[in-house]
This record gives structure tokens, sequence and C-alpha cells, in this order.
């Protein structure tokens, strides 16, 4: 069974394949301090009832904790094939900007995913600690994107700085118009990040001269905003494990 493990700033989310089948998956917080052992631990406990894993996919945007994970690999699934996705792994995926390098793991994953499943051209769009709008070219290359700051982190910022407001629950309002300073905050939350996503995707589509198979939602906070976009066409929550379960069969199963 194949562990795939996509670190993000926020949450750590594993999934369980067994071939091309998501069998289970579970999220949990980032934590930039924890050790190899302490990732085990959890790893460990999480999968105590499960059949034995047979291989590992990794790739994290965040170092620390990469480090820590290539230990935990190497002490806990010593005789475990893994791959880790960085500069050099193979993906498939052309990567054409100006620093390839700089391009985050989990956006060349989601780039491979997106072609495979939905072909391309197409648009990945990622709800997360930022919120990356990733263009996968009709041949499947990386062509680059647009990053804009996540919809938690914005209403934190603004919570942080302004003496009146505060961190509300990210729901849907009763109005747009709100009539107090919750729902004013969550309708400008939601309905500001719709509309965000919406321009960008348009004005995305507009510069590749054609309109995009698919506009693919994924992230933990996807379900939140994807109902009320005019623009995305499907939601992939698992986009990203996928990729990594692509990207370990062409370096070990080849």
């Amino acid at each position: 069974m194949l562990l795939a493990i996509d670190v993000g700033n926020t949450n750590t989310v594993l999934g369980l394949f067994e071939g091309n089948e998501l069998m289970r998956s579970y999220r949990v917080k980032t934590d930039a301090r924890s050790t190899s052992d302490e990732m085990a631990l959890t790893f460990r406990g999480l999968l105590s009832d499960k059949p034995k894993i047979t291989g590992v996919a990794l790739c994290s945007t965040v170092p620390q904790v990469l480090r820590e994970m290539r230990q935990m690999i190497d002490e806990y699934y010593p005789d475990v094939p893994h791959v880790v996705v960085e500069p050099g792994t193979k993906t498939g995926v052309p990567i054409l900007t100006d620093n390839p390098k700089e391009v985050g793991a989990d956006r060349i994953v989601n780039t491979l995913a997106a072609f495979t499943l939905y072909g391309g051209p197409s648009i990945v769009v990622d709800f997360g600690t930022s919120t990356n709008l990733d263009v996968v070219s009709a041949r499947g290359e990386f062509l680059g994107g647009a990053l804009a700051p996540g919809v938690e982190i914005s209403l934190d910022a603004l919570a942080s700085r302004a003496a009146q407001l505060r961190k509300v629950e990210l729901v849907e309002p009763r109005n747009v118009i709100g009539k107090n300073t919750v729902e004013a905050l969550q309708s400008g939350a939601l309905y500001g990040f719709a509309g965000q996503v919406d321009y960008l995707v348009r004005r995305i589509t507009v510069e590749l001269g054609t309109a995009p198979a698919a506009v693919i939602a994924t992230g933990g906070l996807a379900p939140i905003v994807v109902p009320h976009s005019e623009t995305i066409t499907a939601h992939a929550p698992h986009l990203t494990l996928d990729g990594l379960r692509l990207v370990f069969d062409r370096n070990v199963e080849a």
C-alpha cells in the first residue's frame, strides 16, 4: 500500500492508495517543530490497523518538516521504496518559468495530476495557506500562475490589525449585505475570494487564448468557496495525493 504525504504550511495530508484507488486519507496539523520520532508516532497511530506500507511518496513546502520527514522515512521505513518530490525528480512536467527550482513541489504534483485526470490546458486553484492558481498547458507543461493570500490568513491578518474586528467562522452569511460585523466579514471573505478567483481565471483564459479544459479546485478550503465560483468546473479534494501517486509510479514502478 502506498503512503502519499503532502506537507503544507498549515496541514499535512496523508493518503493510502491500493493501486490507483485512494482507500483512506487523513489531515493533521503541520508543526515545524515536530521531530522525526514524533512524526513516526503520529503516523503509526493513524495507520496501526492498516495493511503494510509498501511505498512512500512525499512532497513538502516546509523545509524544516521535509528534513525530519526524510529522517523518519530512513529510520522507520528503511526497506520501503520512497520518492521525495524535489528538483531532479522525474515528474514528466516541463516547468516553463524563469526559475524552475523555486516552484513548489506541490504545484508540480498538482500539474501532473490535473493534466492526467482532466487534460489541458487547465487551471488548478489550490485553496490553502495561500491561494494558488497554477496554469497547465495543452501539453502538460507548468506555465506559471498567480499567488494570493489564503482565505484564513487574510482573516487572521484583518482581525489582528483592526481593533474592532475579530476572527469569524467561515460560513455562508444570510445575505451579501451583512447586517452585523460577523456577517459582513463572512460576506467579504467568501464572496470576495470567489470573485478574486473568477477574475484571475478569466484573465488567465485571455492570455492562454483558449478556454481551459477544466478549472480544478483543491485544498482544504475549496469546499467553502467552490459553490460560489462561476468559473470552477471541478472539485478534486485529493488532487495532490493523486499527483504523488503518479510521481511514485514514474520513479519506482517504471
